[in-house]
């Protein structure tokens, strides 16, 4: 059997994907080990994970100061912020401790996620095998692409941090660290993304791999009445904090359906006007087991809840804020399993229109049920261990 290194950003959405390909590949035999960032990363792994933690030179106040410098930017504010607030330093201020734990390690394969680009550059200068894990399906489309010049700047930044690190220059100006060239494990399915605008024969669509994990969130499950229609509305982890205006409108319009509405958020954005009584707020909830009983989603378009509402068949009302989320919005509206609407000036009458629409028209719902079976047939955290499995034979097990 082989061991297997997942090395993973502080980021919730980048987390969830590998606990389910982490767990097939330990019920097979391999010996599996998470490195990243405590504080954040060992709370969302089961608790049968090995965690491996790896701080550098980062003070938690650091991981703190990044988040807050973050909060509330768009555009490319939010994407010049992404690579030079977070990316890169995080890479250069954890990859020594990291090289340190993969030599004790020493996994056999290692898969790193695109945002955890320390990874990629321990498992180059060491010659051992990676796959890239892409929890989002951004970067497959080349998004930058209509902006050569930007495109050229991420380019630089990945050559920089590469130099910085100890890196040749012949190795470091070859390849590209968000994608490894002996295999990319996509969570999503063509059904949803579409045709790739540089086919890679390195990228094996997975689906979804939602197995494995487990949330003991408690939720009140009396509230839901299985006689009217259910609908969740999140903003993801990171975006919930900005969003108390959309949170609002949110309430006003589901306040005027026949409609139940599950809304994630803290208690203290969101006020409910006195005879509302169709409107449940949680802080947190168990995700995947409140899907299941839900209608259809109104969320920022974050890779994560997106595939978990298709892998239920659930069409989405999407408002997209920041990062990649205006990407995967218009892969769903292109795939017809749901509308979007402007975060920053929906009102309540053009969301309520929205939600009434993917609840009432059979097309969305069709769709939505299309990438479904999409994401089935993918196989899911089965299939993106089998992937894994296949780069361990071709290299052999030490």
């Amino acid at each position: 059997m082989s061991r297997v290194l997942i090395a993973v950003p502080p980021l919730t959405g980048h987390v969830n994907p590998t606990v389910g390909l982490g767990a097939e590949l330990s019920g097979r035999g391999h010996e599996v080990a998470w490195a990243g960032l405590p504080w954040v990363v060992d709370g969302l792994l089961p608790g049968w994970a090995e965690f491996l933690p790896v701080v550098g030179s980062l003070e938690r106040s650091d991981f703190e100061e990044m988040q807050r410098r973050g909060a509330g930017l768009r555009g490319m504010q939010a994407l010049k912020f992404l690579w030079e607030g977070f990316i890169i330093p995080y890479a250069r201020a954890t990859a020594p401790e990291l090289s340190h734990v993969v030599g004790a390690f020493q996994p056999d394969v290692m898969v790193v996620d695109q945002q955890a680009i320390a990874g990629a550059v321990v498992a180059r200068q060491r010659g051992i095998p990676w796959a890239t894990s892409a929890t989002t399906s951004a970067e497959l489309t080349d998004p930058l692409a209509d902006l050569p010049k930007v495109d050229a700047w991420v380019r630089a930044q990945l050559y920089d941090i590469q130099r910085d690190l100890g890196v040749g220059p012949e190795l470091a100006g070859s390849g590209d660290l968000r994608f490894s060239e002996q295999l990319v494990l996509a969570f999503t399915t063509d059904a949803l993304v579409g045709t790739l605008a540089r086919p890679r024969s390195e990228v094996r669509f997975v689906g979804p791999a939602v197995d494995g994990r487990s949330d003991s969130v408690p939720f009140p499950w009396e509230w839901l009445n299985p006689e009217r229609p259910s609908v969740l509305i999140t903003l993801g982890t990171v975006n919930a904090a900005m969003g108390a205006r959309f949170f609002s409108v949110a309430v006003e319009a589901v306040s005027r359906l026949a409609v139940q509405a599950v809304v994630v958020a803290p208690c203290d954005q969101i006020e409910i006007p006195r005879g509302v009584d169709n409107v449940l707020v949680c802080p947190r909830i168990p995700q995947l087991a409140v899907l299941d009983h839900m209608d259809a989603v109104v969320t920022h378009g974050g890779h994560n809840t997106v595939c978990e509402s298709l892998a239920r068949g659930l069409p989405l009302v999407l408002a997209p804020i920041r990062d990649d989320q205006p990407i995967v919005a218009d892969q769903v509206v292109r795939a017809g399993a749901g509308l979007r609407v402007r975060f920053g000036r929906v009102g309540a009458d053009e969301l309520g229109n929205a939600l009434e629409r993917v609840l009432a028209e059979s097309s969305f719902r069709a769709a939505a049920a299309r990438i479904r079976d999409s994401f089935e047939q993918a196989g899911g955290a089965r299939a993106a261990a089998d992937a894994v499995e296949g780069l361990c034979a071709c290299v052999g097990t030490r």
